[in-house]
């Protein structure tokens, strides 16, 4: 782990290399105003770690890593006080020698990517006008369109949205593109979120708007969280009322051990960091020839993967995170 104080921002910067034994480490940039250091560091390594698992499980020859930047709580950065800590981060980013690559993810954006990419050519996910595979987003909502078919085929013996109660929690760069895909295939949509005008957005969808804490305890078939993770806890999982978890938000459990609570309580979770693996995938395209056709083909193999996730969970009597855990273990060890 690479701590830093950025010489030109004075803001720390994080940077966690879980594992490059299949390849350098990739993770995304997330730029939040953290409470203190120490959430700032477990947010990137519990993420490095998940980036590892991700990978992995996607059979990419990447491995997991995670950067954060860490903003002053109540101070918005002006944009020269923002290229200022990323190009700190670009300098953090290049003196670990290739062993992370950086891309976007919650707080930055393509065109942050285009100013670290000023100070080191170890980043992804730069604009298609740079050579690059532009916002990773859309492939992420893809995969986990596809990641709750596949679900739903699972629960309810057919992998069809028509009709199907969907809740989305979290509107941002995914979330509204996932709702847009449930609206399209037909589902019957209910939508939440922390910031009040994305309701403009449930009300271009058709859908109806619940506040976050409603979400949690709404009756649907489908729970999608597409915000930040750590909200299933031994107080949350009791309050659902879904037959289904299946999204993007990353570590949704706060730990471990709520993988056997809720299937105990017969909701079948879908690991996040398989359903959430297609900006991953789209951006490892992106570092050989990138061909969006083919990138979208692969994303879409995420259920087939799932698929065989809970084919091993039910034969073996484990939960699918621990089905998850095992098949990514046995690729890092190949």
């Amino acid at each position: 782990m690479l701590l830093r104080r950025g010489s030109r921002s004075g803001l720390y910067t994080v940077i966690a290399v879980h594992s490059t034994v299949r390849g350098p480490a990739l993770g995304g940039c997330r730029m939040w105003a953290y409470g203190d250091s120490r959430a700032a560091v477990r947010d990137a390594l519990r993420l490095s770690r998940a980036m590892t698992y991700k990978a992995a499980v996607a059979d990419l020859a990447l491995g997991g890593g995670k950067g954060v930047i860490m903003t002053r709580p109540g101070e918005p950065l002006s944009a020269r006080g923002r290229e200022a800590v990323l190009l700190d981060f670009a300098d953090a980013v290049q003196a670990l020698g290739g062993s992370y690559i950086t891309a976007e993810d919650v707080g930055t954006s393509s065109r942050d990517m285009s100013v670290i990419s000023q100070r080191t050519r170890h980043v992804a996910g730069l604009a298609r006008g740079r050579g690059g595979s532009g916002d990773p987003s859309p492939f992420t909502a893809l995969g986990v369109e596809v990641a709750i078919r596949a679900c739903c085929e699972r629960a309810f013996s057919s992998d069809s949205l028509r009709d199907r109660s969907i809740c989305v929690v979290g509107l941002g760069h995914v979330g509204s593109r996932v709702a847009k895909r449930c609206a399209r295939a037909g589902a019957q949509l209910l939508v939440a979120d922390v910031d009040r005008r994305k309701r403009a957005t449930a009300e271009r969808l058709g859908a109806r708007w619940v506040s976050s804490d409603e979400a949690l305890s709404a009756e649907v078939d489908v729970l999608v969280p597409c915000a930040l993770g750590g909200f299933l806890d031994h107080l949350t999982v009791p309050r659902l009322r879904c037959r289904v978890v299946a999204g993007a938000a990353n570590n949704q459990l706060a730990d471990d051990a709520i993988a056997d609570l809720l299937a105990e309580r017969g909701v079948l979770w879908a690991p996040d960091f398989v359903v959430n693996a297609g900006g991953l995938i789209n951006i490892a395209e992106e570092l050989e020839a990138y061909n969006p056709a083919l990138a979208r083909r692969r994303v879409r193999g995420i259920g087939e993967t799932l698929r065989q996730i809970l084919d091993r969970a039910e034969a073996a009597a484990i939960t699918p995170l621990a089905a998850a855990m095992e098949l990514a273990r046995r690729r890092l060890q190949r």
